[in-house]
């Protein structure tokens, strides 16, 4: 079936694109802080209260027949907050650590980046037109979402915290990794470098910056934050997204790459 005969379903890229992925991210992070830390309800429980909406919202996706940009961002969320509780887990409970987690989970992302190629024979957003594309589209997503709590985690805590990190602080690391981003976007618009790798190893760090964000905003004053209520906080992020959804064109992706067939498309918009 060629992908004209099957719309993307996916967002396009565009900057808002990008805005929307850092506030979706750091609203994930922050509220899966609010049920596994401030509501305590734990890691375990966390993740099957996040793994619930999530089943339901990608199901839904998947099975759209068009591009439904709310149903589209509040899968996006739904994945970061599952993403977050289970490297939180993974990271603290399991004892793995955030370096550890950090490894596991960039050979998860890298190895789905992978089988997808080998099956499907392109990774770019724009051949995201089957079922089977968005399949491997979200699962990449869910890995990566995952890569960023414990890539945040690390970079931001302290050598005598348990787990152990590198000590950069929540500002430090949201600097770290916003600096990554803007390496990638001049690499964008000064070179010829692969689209397709510049995107997703932009998909990618935007997610430790919305957790580190995340973190600035929830943890306490002694631990470098501005200790605001979680609730608080997911509910202004869920409010300022919601607004970028609903008042902003939002369209699908790839809607001209798809019509020629492209098997190696490019982001149109950055």
């Amino acid at each position: 079936m060629s992908f004209a005969a099957n719309a993307s379903k996916v967002a396009k890229v565009t900057a808002v694109f990008w805005l929307m992925k850092i506030i979706a991210t750091t609203l994930g992070e922050v509220g899966a802080d609010a049920l596994t830390q401030q509501e305590q309800l734990g890691y375990i429980l966390g993740i099957a209260v996040c793994a619930a909406p999530f089943v339901l919202l990608v199901i839904a996706q998947i099975l759209a027949k068009k591009f439904y940009p709310l149903l589209y961002w509040g899968v996006m969320v739904a994945m970061t907050t599952l993403g977050t509780a289970v490297a939180d887990h993974l990271t603290r409970d399991l004892g793995i650590g955030y370096l550890g987690g950090t490894l596991i989970l960039v050979s998860a992302v890298l190895l789905s980046l992978a089988l997808w190629r080998f099956v499907l024979g392109s990774v770019a957003v724009e051949t995201v037109a089957s079922p089977k594309a968005e399949a491997f589209y979200w699962a990449t997503i869910l890995f990566s979402q995952t890569l960023g709590t414990a890539l945040g985690d690390w970079v931001a805590a302290a050598p005598d915290d348990d787990p152990p990190g590198l000590d950069l602080g929540f500002l430090g690391g949201a600097a770290l990794f916003g600096g990554a981003l803007l390496v990638i976007a001049l690499l964008y618009f000064a070179t010829s470098v692969s689209r397709v790798l510049l995107f997703w190893a932009a998909f990618v760090l935007t997610r430790p910056l919305g957790a580190t964000l995340g973190d600035f905003l929830d943890k306490s004053h002694a631990q470098g934050g501005l200790a605001i209520d979680r609730w608080l906080a997911s509910g202004i992020l869920a409010a300022v997204l919601l607004a970028l959804v609903l008042f902003l064109p939002r369209r699908a992706q790839g809607g001209e790459a798809a019509e020629r067939g492209v098997p190696e498309g490019q982001p149109q918009e950055a």
